[in-house]
């Protein structure tokens, strides 16, 4: 399917919003409350204890074959509080880059 001027406009915003997040250091900022309130939920330690199962059970694993079990895992277990915490921490700094 070829490429059209949409799909080029969201990916072009997409990529400028990040680096002005970078820039601003709000894209770390924003990671580490993520980070923390995963750990707080206890997402690390149970994202940890599956993959020594996953490892267990698997007689042979390669890093990259672990990370390819546990990324569906992983995305689909994040509480959702954590995602409405992280969406309002960037449509904050979305509003506050938008001219009004």
């Amino acid at each position: 399917m070829p490429t059209t001027r949409n799909d080029i406009v969201p990916e072009a915003l997409y990529a400028q919003i990040q680096r002005r997040m970078v820039e601003s250091g709000e894209w770390d900022r924003i990671r580490s409350i993520l980070a923390s309130k995963l750990n707080e939920a206890g997402w690390v330690d149970n994202l940890h204890h599956k993959s020594k199962e996953m490892a267990r059970d698997l007689s042979s694993i390669s890093a990259r074959r672990l990370s390819e079990e546990l990324d569906p895992v992983a995305q689909t277990s994040v509480p959702q509080n954590v995602k409405d915490n992280a969406v309002a921490l960037i449509r904050q700094f979305l509003e506050t880059q938008i001219e009004k």
